[in-house]
Parts: C-alpha cells; structure tokens; sequence
C-alpha cells in the first residue's frame, strides 16, 4: 500500500517531508478508532491541542471533515482529503507559514498492525523549522505512533453520544 500524493506534496518536491512507522500489538481496527477520534488526540499525544470538529461533524473525521487545532506552537485548519475505513487517511493542513499533508496506512499483520505515516511541508515556517530543529517532526510523529500503540493496545476508544 503506497500514499497517494496530490502532486505538489510529493515527498520528492516538498522541501520537508518526514515518515515513521511502527508495528503495533493491537488490532487496525482498534488504532483506527483512536487515529479518526481526532477530539481525542491532546488525552494521549503531548503535540496535539483544543483540536474541534467542525460544526455538524464528528465525534469521527472522515472524508470531507474540516477540523481545527494545534500543534507543533501552530494553529491549523485541516480538511480529510483521503479516507479508506481502517485503511488510510490523510489531510491537508495550512497555517501561519505552512502548509501540510498528513498521510497515515495502516496495515494488518499477524501479531496486530503497521501503521506508517508520513508528511510533507511548505512555508517559511515549515522551512525554519527543518533548518533550526531538523529532527522534531520525526520525533514527535515517533511519539505519535508510540502513544497510539499503548492507547490500541487497552482497546478501542469509548462510544459517544450524538
């Protein structure tokens, strides 16, 4: 399973562009269910914060869903581009001095599932940060992906209502 790159976000023409991957000891279906509980991200990954749904959304982003937060001191507004249930998903993202697409694969495996995600930038912003700490995305999408393991492996997240 390949990203399906909108062609200036190709990692090849983006001046910043970083993957991890991890196996995880749980079911796709069950990280899939904390990856698309977006509301939920600043319970269990320390780089995500006041992240909303858009108005007549959620609790779950799927394709088309516009959402709102912060990350890395920046504040985003992200639109689903690509979404495959338990599969893939993948959205845009622009701020003050970037612009971002965020891609994640998600893939069985016998003990559970690997997940990849990768994301390219521009933008001044984008540009400092890879210049002056060049390896901070890598790290936090590691943690990501870390914090996503431990949250799959104790089973999917709570059921909402409305």
């Amino acid at each position: 399973m390949m990203i399906h790159w909108p062609p200036k976000f190709e990692p090849s023409r983006a001046p910043v562009s970083v993957g991890n991957h991890l196996d995880l000891a749980a079911s796709r279906e069950v990280a899939w269910a904390w990856l698309v509980r977006a509301e939920l991200w600043p319970t269990w990954y320390p780089n995500a914060h006041e992240v909303r749904i858009a108005a007549g959304g959620g609790p779950d982003l799927a394709l088309g869903t516009r959402f709102r937060w912060r990350t890395f001191g920046v504040s985003l507004e992200s639109r689903v581009e690509e979404f495959v249930p338990e599969a893939r998903i993948a959205w845009r993202a622009r701020g003050f001095g970037v612009e971002a697409y965020h891609a994640w694969l998600l893939e069985k495996t016998a003990d559970g599932c690997h997940v990849l995600t990768e994301e390219t930038q521009y933008g001044l912003l984008a540009r400092l940060q890879q210049l002056f700490l060049p390896n901070r995305m890598h790290y936090y999408h590691q943690i990501w992906l870390e914090r996503l393991a431990a949250q799959a492996a104790g089973g999917p997240p709570a059921e909402t209502s409305g």
